[in-house]
């Protein structure tokens, strides 16, 4: 068998996915079906079925994708930056920028954590792989603290802190919530981490 035929079942799934994106992103999640992903990526409904049992496991690989897409070059500049705050701040920022990579990126968020609390089974395989973010925010606070930038603090739990918020917060200006904008939605962050980070000093805010 040629590499050429053995990696073409690994395209067809990578095009289903992106293929499932898009939809996803025009109808959301719940009005999506097997046969709307199939049309868009001009396969057959059993060809989806092949590479994957529901749309839910389609989601799983759509919000992988998405993580990758969004967060790579971002946490490689991150990892990379010797300035703990910065490096935090590159982190923070692009979550509440106002351009269209931004905002599917949390459309499909949202659906993705509507679905989790609908069957938390769904996420459980998929946990370490989109949390991401996260951990590359675990490992600069971490680094903040051993420089004596940052107060001491317990660096995966203000981490999840932080990720919890900022995904509520998002959630509402996605839903145009009244008086929410995303300068004001930055601010609550930076808020939030000096808080958090820096009670003697505002190093964010």
């Amino acid at each position: 068998m040629s590499a050429a035929r053995r990696e073409k079942p690994a395209v067809r799934r990578a095009m289903i996915v992106e293929a499932a994106r898009e939809v996803i992103l025009q109808k959301s999640l719940g009005a999506t079906t097997l046969r709307d992903i199939a049309a868009e990526a001009q396969v057959s409904v059993g060809t989806v079925t092949y590479h994957f049992g529901s749309v839910a496991e389609i989601l799983n690989e759509v919000v992988v994708l998405e993580t990758d897409r969004f967060y790579a070059s971002i946490i490689k500049a991150v990892d990379a930056e010797p300035d703990p705050v910065r490096g935090v701040r590159m982190l923070v920022e692009p979550l509440f920028e106002d351009s269209d990579e931004a905002e599917a990126h949390w459309r499909l968020w949202s659906d993705y954590w509507t679905a989790v609390a609908r069957k938390p089974a769904v996420a459980e395989e998929y946990s370490e792989r989109i949390r991401i973010w996260e951990a590359c925010l675990v490992r600069a606070i971490r680094r903040g603290i051993d420089l004596g930038v940052f107060a001491t603090a317990d660096a995966s739990e203000v981490a999840l802190k932080l990720a919890a918020y900022s995904d509520g917060v998002a959630t509402q200006l996605a839903q145009k919530a009244p008086g929410l904008t995303r300068a004001r939605a930055l601010g609550w962050m930076w808020t939030f981490l000096d808080h958090e980070l820096a009670p003697a000093a505002a190093l964010f805010s």
